[in-house]
């Protein structure tokens, strides 16, 4: 194993991670940054985990951290005469406690984001879904980062005015600091159509006709064009954004960064033209590089011509101290920056303040979202299927009174898995931050209502309906990974993260001989390879679960029991798709035909309220 290629340092010394209760990072070995003349930070998809993962040593740092480690790298880039951007690519809001849990939402987390230094910044589907949500973008974020905000795609009714316009500005004209390099960059939302009614986002086919964009696209003046956005990097919608961009600048070089689908990828267009996406949750620094731009110059630099031949780099950074130590060549000492430090503070007071550490119960075992297949005992929707929601339904006063009741979710409610130990208020909001709850209809042929789980699983009417609609029911990782599959290779469980013998496109260890000396974490195969990843990890394989599983409550399908009726529950986020399923059956029901579930209690609520009776610690210790 070459030395240059890693580095393995003792974490002798290393002090915890900013956040108190965080655990130590793991020491491993390292790649090395591949610093360039224009460089990149990148995170997508942070979804609130300000305070990064508190109980997984290789994703512990926090945002404070980020912060200290940007501007490190900044000082490099200043000392070397090269350039730093930062990028982030939307949602940032629902999937944390300290998002979803304070009173507002965003009560804190409006204030902890501002405090990184972002260049680019866009929205995420998720910033839209409610009115507060992309209010609170309006409202925060785009003054936050005034200039920086971009919406190419992207319409809001102002809350102030009431009249329709852009959310901030369309595209930006730019010259790096140190070098002077000309960029003009743009800030997409894929076409999505889950988005509240105050906001309007208009199809990447329809934006690259509008005039204004033909007329951004034709500037001779440019020695780069940034694409950012929540995006697919392998979507139609960056397909179709570099296909124009090329027919007009033929030879410019692209870079685009992506999000949405929370996985790490790369993504090759061209010589001249490459795609980012950095993963989820702040488990993922996505780092990028390019080398032989051309530059306009600054006073303390003279201008560059473009090289016949760009290199491009990306490096996938693990979230933890001894990763960020190692890579801006700083120690536990040197490492924390003033601004770094007061925002970690920030972060801990607000967790405090939110209560986070409050214990509901202590978790028996692992239960993962997709590291298991499903069905199995560690699976977290096995543990849905046959305990909690049997449990929790049952508390209906219909179900009490001898009514059957057949229970539905989506599986992209479950955004995390839960660990063996203590299950705290934060875990709650960690596994399920959505505030919709249960809704149900009554008395419903089961003979229909027993239909409908395989029309929202299968392929059919409803999940054609879907693709249209850019509308999803499983966890984002799982369907970037299905889309990343062929036909060819399509089974009843696809493995991600596993060895690339058997999978293109998923992602595979890089030194198979010295496995068993790594710890599992991600082992990424991209269009550049296999070394994209700072860490070296054993791979962890990861399995697809449908869209959407099935509880049955008062009654066993299995032993033959077929009631006449049910009461046919589900997700409220749902609702459309299990309407449409019904009518395909034949049966005729609206929205006003249903009734919310012990008066609207979210799916949140309805796993506390389990686990506070199931798992309860009175008395008993509870393994950190």
């Amino acid at each position: 194993m070459p030395a240059t290629l890693l580095a393995l340092l003792s974490l002798s010394g290393y002090a915890l991670c900013a956040q108190p209760s965080a655990p130590s990072p793991i020491a491993a070995p390292l790649r090395e940054l591949p610093w360039a003349q224009l460089n990149f930070l990148h995170t997508t998809d942070v979804h609130g985990w300000w305070g990064g993962h508190l109980q997984e040593p290789s994703y512990s740092a926090d945002w404070g951290d980020y912060i200290s480690f940007a501007e490190h790298l900044q000082a490099r880039a200043d000392a070397d005469g090269s350039d730093l951007l930062l990028i982030d690519t939307g949602d940032r809001v629902e999937g944390n406690a300290i998002y979803d849990g304070s009173d507002p939402k965003g009560k804190f987390t409006y204030d902890i984001a501002k405090e990184q230094r972002i260049d680019l910044i866009c929205s995420g589907n998720h910033e839209l879904y409610k009115q507060n949500s992309s209010e609170g973008e309006f409202y925060h974020t785009v003054p936050n980062f005034k200039g920086n905000y971009l919406a190419s795609n992207l319409d809001i009714y102002s809350p102030k005015t009431g009249k329709l316009e852009p959310l901030a500005r369309r595209y930006k004209k730019f010259k790096t600091k140190n070098q002077g390099i000309r960029i003009l960059a743009f800030g997409f939302i894929f076409d999505f159509t889950g988005n509240a009614n105050n906001t309007v986002i208009h199809t990447v086919d329809d934006t690259v006709k509008e005039d204004w964009f033909k007329e951004a696209i034709q500037d001779t003046e440019l020695d780069l064009i940034i694409v950012f956005g929540h995006v697919d990097i392998r979507s139609h919608e960056y397909a179709t954004l570099f296909s124009t961009i090329r027919s007009a600048q033929w030879d410019t070089p692209i870079q685009f960064f992506g999000g949405h689908t929370h996985i790490r990828d790369y993504k090759k267009f061209d010589a001249k033209s490459v795609a980012l996406e950095s993963g989820r949750y702040m488990e993922t620094l996505g780092f990028m590089s390019i080398e032989g731009l051309r530059a306009g110059g600054t006073k303390e630099q003279a201008p560059k011509p473009q090289k016949s031949k760009l290199k491009f780099s990306r490096l996938y950074l693990d979230n933890n101290l001894f990763s960020l130590h190692h890579h801006s060549g700083k120690n536990d000492t040197t490492f924390p920056t003033e601004r770094g430090q007061n925002v970690s503070k920030h972060i801990d007071e607000a967790r405090i303040s939110l209560g986070l550490t409050e214990r509901y119960g202590c978790a028996p075992r692992d239960l993962w979202v997709n590291r298991r297949p499903y069905p199995h005992k560690e699976s977290i929707f096995t543990w849905l299927e046959k305990e909690v929601l049997p449990d929790q339904v049952y508390q209906s006063a219909r179900v009490k009174n001898g009514s059957k009741a057949l229970v539905i979710t989506n599986t992209g409610g479950v955004r995390f898995d839960i660990f063996q130990g203590p299950f705290t208020k934060d875990t709650t909001y960690l596994v399920s931050p959505f505030t919709s709850g249960l809704r149900y209809l009554k008395d419903v042929p089961y003979k229909s209502a027993s239909r409908v789980l395989k029309l929202l699983n299968n392929e059919g009417p409803i999940l054609d309906l879907m693709a249209q609609s850019k509308i999803f029911l499983q966890p984002p990782d799982n369907v970037g990974g299905d889309l990343r599959l062929t036909a060819e290779y399509s089974s009843e469980y696809w493995e991600l993260f596993t060895h690339p013998k058997q999978k293109p496109g998923a992602q595979a260890p890089i030194l198979d001989a010295v496995n068993e000396l790594l710890i599992p974490g991600y082992t990424t195969k991209d269009d550049a390879g296999e070394d994209g990843d700072d860490t070296l990890h054993s791979p962890v394989k990861f399995y697809q679960v449908p869209n959407c599983i099935q509880a049955p409550v008062n009654f066993s399908p299995d032993e033959g029991d077929e009631p006449e009726s049910v009461d046919l529950m589900y997700n409220e986020f749902i609702e459309k798709w299990v309407l449409l399923a019904l009518d395909y059956l034949g049966e005729k029901y609206n929205a006003e035909d249903s009734e919310p579930y012990l008066g609207g209690i979210s799916f949140t609520e309805i796993i506390t309220k389990w686990v506070k009776k199931h798992w309860d610690v009175k008395g008993e210790s509870c393994p950190e």
